[in-house]
């Protein structure tokens, strides 16, 4: 009888992996399948183009810290608990969202969004390192990725033929039900996947003083976001460039968009092949220099004029399979530095990552907005800069 309730504890300690995808999927799908609305919302609310590109930067702004938040508090109370208030808040948010009467509640709405959005980013990470090792964390972390690339990857394309056809509402009421029937089924099928909940008060402060101090955490989580939410800037400026300058019907951006999230999902299913065949050393510089690669190619379409939606979708999905093939690495990296703290690394990682991700957005927002070469100027950077990250986690990696 011991022995079958420790098996019935294991197994019930394993949370099902299309949950995992749901409870993660909800933070992403509210930034994504709202961006071909901006135009339509814009013009509806009487908004300029700065202050509906806001409602995706402040919305990185509450991915970023409610995930500092959820990441020590779920290491201390459990993620079951911590996940279900974070998934409520995100729910009571989208609905308010849907029948917003002005850009202020609009604005409001969509931060608390995001806070209860990002508690299944944190802990949908959390949970798949749990239970897993960090080599074979690694490989899960990729396919969780390659899945989850899948979701954004169409949600604008729906997006952009719901805000067409219907209204742009119609994407705000599907984050509502996309969010209520997650949480309904995390209620039922969600179980505890965290054996010892930590009960010091103070290592829920400490936690975050010593990542921050390792150098191998700081490289992987810098390095991780580079390569990924440095994208963040391009979707927030692409919009209007696909519609202003390239002159592409509201509908076929949200096509544009399933392309470049493609090269994510090609990217992850990457790294989940040759997670544990290849040197890690190897893996990352041959994701480092697909982003390198496409981002320069995007810089020089710009460069020379000879701007096109191919020219445009083609470099930028480049780069977006080195992203997607960077991010398991990093990720898995960084939550196993310190095994009693995994939640707050997750926590980190992902303020860190939405963090630069919003900060790429500003860059891009008021350096010149609507145009192209901050947008290329942003992800050249970031690549260059995400490599040399990585590069000193590896070389800590190597100290005893």
């Amino acid at each position: 009888m011991p022995l079958l309730s420790i098996s019935l504890r294991r197994r019930r300690a394993q949370a099902p992996f299309l949950l995992l995808v749901a409870m993660t999927a909800c933070g992403t799908l509210g930034m994504h399948v709202i961006i071909p609305a901006l135009p339509a919302t814009a013009r509806a609310l009487g908004m300029s183009i700065g202050t509906a590109q806001l409602t995706i930067t402040l919305y990185l702004i509450g991915l970023a810290i409610g995930q500092l938040l959820y990441g020590p508090v779920s290491d201390r109370f459990g993620r079951r608990p911590v996940l279900l208030v974070g998934l409520s808040l995100f729910t009571g948010a989208s609905v308010v969202t849907a029948l917003a009467p002005n850009a202020t509640i609009l604005i409001g709405a969509r931060i608390l969004q995001s806070i209860g959005g990002c508690a299944g980013l944190v802990l949908g990470r959390a949970a798949v390192r749990d239970g897993a090792t960090a080599e074979k964390a690694a490989g899960q972390l990729a396919l969780l990725t390659l899945v989850m690339a899948m979701v954004p990857a169409i949600a604008p394309a729906i997006g952009g033929y719901i805000t067409a056809y219907i209204d742009w509402r119609a994407s705000y009421v599907l984050l509502a039900l996309f969010g209520g029937s997650t949480l309904l089924a995390c209620a039922l099928l969600m179980p505890e996947t965290l054996s010892q909940p930590s009960t010091s008060r103070r290592s829920m402060v400490t936690a975050y003083v010593r990542l921050l101090r390792s150098p191998r955490f700081l490289g992987y989580a810098v390095g991780g976001a580079c390569s990924t939410t440095a994208f963040y800037g391009f979707m927030s400026a692409s919009p209007f460039i696909f519609e202003s300058q390239l002159h592409q019907p509201t509908q076929r951006v949200g096509l544009y968009y399933l392309l470049l999230m493609l090269g994510v999902a090609a990217g992850s299913f990457g790294a989940n092949r040759v997670a544990g065949r290849l040197p890690l050393r190897t893996a990352l510089r041959i994701a480092n220099g697909l982003g390198i690669l496409g981002a320069s190619l995007f810089a020089l379409a710009d460069a020379g004029n000879m701007l096109t939606v191919a020219t445009v979708v083609a470099p930028v999905s480049l780069f977006m399979v080195g992203a997607g093939m960077a991010s398991p690495f990093a990720l898995a990296g960084s939550v196993s530095v310190n095994p009693q703290a995994i939640g707050a690394a997750s926590g980190m990682y992902g303020f860190i990552q939405m963090g630069y991700g919003m900060l790429c957005t500003v860059v891009v927002e008021t350096w010149h907005p609507g145009a192209v070469y901050p947008v290329a100027a942003v992800l050249l950077g970031s690549a260059l800069l995400g490599q040399a990250a990585m590069s000193m986690a590896l070389r800590a990696e190597r100290r005893p």
